[in-house]
């Protein structure tokens, strides 16, 4: 065993892991200890060492990721120590102290917390290629690297943790990433459903607290309530857009594993409150008011003389047993069960109230409060879950039931006729005798899905059902034909009538740029029929739109996706308050800067005034929830970072002139992000640029991966529009190219000066140091160019056929990355990334052991491509899907 004194108190936790993973290495392959020092590259290896070596590169990508989460843990914490936790940015305690300097009363900032609601929504999306496995390996070696980070241990005892730690890298060797096989949704339900267990259930309230401390330090003795804010929802079972994997049943059974799940951790909570709760009657005297309370908690139960033979003169924990036995017949479905959340919650709160009364703040505070606030959050489901559907299923089996109903006359969807119809339907209540035998699969199935949908919005928990979220959403009938498919299937209110509203929240999701600019007419079209502005008045008046950054960025290139993206956004506010409802926004944002990917923090502080006003959901995709909610310092701190966000860009500030309207900044980013998507759809049209993309990158090959149940194209085709975004952008950094973060940013910005001359670049710089949107679209550009390496990219154009074209693209990309490079280095006067030390330091720690990565896949492609069908291009395809998944782990995305 190694010796104690050999390991410095606070050792430094890379040099640490980097010293056992080469302790474990040098057992087993010494040649592979010397690629992971640098003695020996990748490609000097015999090929039956490629995949070990590559294996353990990945290794200590994921090992540097850890140690990397425990630093930015630790520098918080000195940070806390030693300026404050006002100074913590992106905390709660920071965003409060400015409240209070600027002069919000604590009524105002009462009604701001009402007003909050953040919603996380996990989606599995095909970017994840941890398994939960290794994802347990590497929660427990945070956790021994946070012991080791103690100073009470003896010089015995920091050697046995050390000797742990070196045991869980042994395993993580071990283990390997590569899937077999493509996981079921089952599987990725549970994979997603592991990060409320470990980290989520206890975070959240942790969350409610440190703002309730924020707030008692900076408005004392004023009486402000804590809501439950956080609004967990999930795409993971529900997303059946182009996933022919999602069916109603598997539905179903995500809802029930949800639901299960919050009362799995709802009965391991209350049996500790049975535990604990030991207060003798013949110690304290209980208020009159509260028995009987006990005696209806005890009836209801169903095991009242058991209860209080078992536990006499303690009516506390009889209660809490009381609780326990409905809680366990709500999971069992017996007769005692809770017939909603809110029954159990206000139990709670009347175990709460009797605490207080009887001098048990604290207790209550610390046993009953955090649970009150879980079930506020999860109620009986966890999750919300969305249940998102194409526009085209949705239309086809429309027009299917039209025809069915009507053979002699039928509509064809996108026609006057469809809409009338369409708007008849809906404003006479109409429903349709539906034959189910006769429905094609793809309606019956469909169909099937709302069935499930009534059910469950109608169950214990109304919630667990989230909303229907329509892809491709190009018009209001889209929309329409939602409706009235719900109306058919016993969503109405008032079936067969006029007058009712749908009991189902429909969102649009509005994706590519051509429908980002339509989606304010589509909007005022469809808060123009009744039957919505009813059902969106029963919602809180309030209609939630979704946002796709990913294919608007395949659409038009990063800038001019974002720009198009804020303007829709305050456009669509402003049809909201033409029609008197409040619109929220939905972020599909992934992980990489060209799918949203940007720190959250920044981001939501850079979105256009007036369009958050409490409220905000954002998709948490693939990699980014392995990477958030890892584990639980991490993650809370996430959470904070993200709802603290909100609650400062509703509240503001008096002096912000940041988010303050700047015609003259519009316009220039108007003509910015015209220039920008004009030179990228020039490169788009290159000859040869489709065979260029496919042959340059490992893009054929990542169907091999088996990260998720879903297929990396919609309805099968083979072309890039209909190409999924994220192997859009997964593919461009596995090459780096990246382009998908940058391209077309240079060649708007030397248009813009070359026309405007020294006006422009002034412009410019005042919109670099005054406007929030520009400056982040800038920062990310560079950060994404300095991850970009053309050298690597020419080896990956040397793979396509055609060398002339190859070379020509090539040129084209090159050009405008020199270009980029330079101007922003220009606006941002210095190097590249130089103002982002920490990220610049963690690449250049990683950058020659990815060039060596690069290098190898290059040469992987090459064979896979070449030996099709043999034994050899099975071994180089193992390789390969190791060395996309070292690439990822070294850049910390997919896509």
């Amino acid at each position: 065993m190694e010796q104690s004194r050999r390991i410095k108190f606070r050792e430094d936790e890379r040099s640490l892991l980097l010293r056992l993973l080469l302790k474990v290495a040098s057992a087993r392959e010494p040649e592979i200890a010397a690629v992971l020092s640098g003695r020996r590259s990748l490609g000097s290896l015999a090929p039956g060492q490629r995949i070990p070596a590559l294996q353990a590169t990945g290794v200590w990508f994921q090992l540097l990721t850890i140690a990397d989460e425990l630093l930015a843990m630790r520098a918080r914490r000195e940070l806390e120590q030693g300026a404050g936790v006002d100074e913590v940015p992106g905390s709660f305690a920071s965003v409060i102290a400015q409240m209070a300097a600027n002069g919000h009363s604590a009524q105002e900032a009462q009604a701001a917390l009402n007003e909050l609601c953040v919603g996380p929504t996990m989606t599995a999306h095909p970017t994840e290629a941890k398994r939960v496995t290794v994802l347990e390996i590497h929660r427990r070696i945070y956790r021994k690297l946070t012991e080791l980070d103690q100073p009470r241990w003896a010089p015995r005892e920091r050697d046995l943790l050390v000797a742990d730690l070196e045991s869980e890298i042994e395993l993580l060797w071990m283990t390997g990433e590569l899937r077999l096989e493509r996981p079921t949704v089952e599987r990725e339900i549970a994979w997603g459903l592991h990060f409320f267990r470990e980290v989520i259930f206890e975070a959240t309230p942790q969350l409610y607290g440190k703002l309730q401390g924020a707030f008692e330090r900076h408005y004392p003795g004023e009486p402000i309530r804590i809501p439950s804010f956080m609004r967990y929802a999930s795409w993971i079972g529900g997303d059946r857009d182009g996933n022919p994997n999602v069916t109603a049943a598997v539905t179903a059974h995500a809802m029930a594993e949800y639901r299960n799940t919050a009362i799995g951790w709802y009965l391991a909570q209350v049996q500790r409150l049975v535990s604990v709760l030991s207060a003798s009657s013949n110690v304290i005297d209980l208020p009159a008011s509260f028995e009987p309370v006990l005696q209806t908690a005890l009836d209801r139960s169903g095991q009242a003389d058991e209860i209080a033979a078992r536990n006499p003169d303690e009516p506390l924990r009889q209660f809490a047993s009381a609780l326990l036995a409905r809680l366990d017949a709500t999971r069992d479905g017996g007769t005692a069960a809770y017939p909603l959340a809110e029954a159990f919650r206000a139990d709670l709160n009347a175990l709460s109230s009797v605490l207080e009364a009887i001098g048990g703040r604290a207790v209550a505070r610390r046993f009953v409060q955090p649970l009150l606030w879980q079930v506020g959050s999860f109620g009986f489901r966890t999750v919300s879950l969305d249940v998102r559907q194409n526009s085209t299923v949705v239309n086809r089996v429309l027009a299917e039931l039209f025809a069915l109903a009507n053979p002699a006359d039928p509509v064809a969807a996108g026609t006057p006729q469809w809409s009338a119809r369409i708007r008849a339907a809906l404003s006479q209540g109409e429903q349709l005798e539906i034959d189910a035998g006769r429905l094609s699969p793809e309606a019956g199935e469909l169909l099937s899905t709302f069935s499930v949908i009534a059910r469950h919005i109608s169950g214990s928990d109304g919630d667990a059902v989230g909303a229907l979220v329509l892809s491709m959403t190009r018009s209001a009938d889209d929309l329409l034909a939602v409706y009235l498919l719900a109306q058919y299937c016993g969503l109405s209110t008032a079936p067969g009538g006029g007058g009712g509203t749908i009991r189902l929240r429909i969102v649009p999701l509005f994706e590519t740029i051509a429908d980002l600019q339509a989606a304010p007419g589509i909007l005022d079209g469809l808060l123009g029929v009744s039957l919505v502005r009813r059902t969106v008045r029963d919602f809180g008046a309030r209609q939630e739109i979704m946002l796709g950054y990913s294919d608007s960025n395949k659409d038009g290139g990063f800038l001019a996706s974002n720009w198009e993206l804020a303007k829709a956004q305050k456009r669509l506010a402003a049809v909201g308050r033409k029609h008197k409802v409040r619109i929220s926004f939905f972020h599909g944002r992934g992980g990489s800067v060209s799918r949203g990917g940007a720190p959250t923090g920044r981001a939501i502080a850079a979105q256009p005034a007036g369009t958050v006003a409490g409220t905000m959901r954002v998709t948490e995709q693939g990699e980014v929830v392995s990477s958030k909610f890892a584990n639980r310092g991490t993650g809370l701190n996430q959470l904070e970072i993200l709802a603290a966000g909100v609650l400062a860009h509703s509240v503001g500030s008096p002096g912000d002139v940041e988010k303050k309207e700047t015609p003259e900044f519009d316009e220039a980013l108007e003509a910015l992000a015209g220039m920008s998507q004009a030179s990228y759809a020039g490169l788009m049209a290159e000859p040869g640029f489709l065979a260029y993309f496919n042959q340059a990158s490992p893009v054929a090959e990542l169907a091999l991966l088996k990260m998720g149940s879903r297929p990396d194209r919609r309805f099968g085709a083979s072309g890039i529009a209909d190409l999924r975004a994220i192997p859009w952008v997964f593919a461009w950094s596995q090459n780096r190219h990246l382009l998908t973060g940058w391209y077309g940013i240079g060649s708007a910005m030397s248009s813009f000066v070359t026309v405007r001359g020294e006006a422009g670049r002034d412009l410019l710089a005042r919109m670099f140091e005054h406007s929030r949107f520009f400056r982040l679209i800038v920062d990310e550009a560079e950060k994404t160019l300095y991850q970009s390496d053309m050298e690597i990219a020419r080896l990956y154009a040397g793979l396509v056929s055609d060398s002339d074209a190859a070379g020509r693209i090539h040129a084209r990309i090159g050009a405008e990355y020199e270009l980029t490079r330079r101007l922003i280095g220009d606006l941002t006067g210095g190097d590249l990334s130089a103002r982002f030390p920490m990220f610049k330091r963690r690449f250049d720690n990683l950058r020659r052991q990815m060039d060596d990565i690069h290098r190898l896949q290059v040469d992987l492609l090459r064979e896979v491509r070449a030996n099709t069908g043999t034994a050899d291009q099975k071994r180089a395809t193992d390789a390969l899907l190791v060395s996309i998944n070292c690439i990822s782990a070294g850049l910390g995305w997919t896509g």
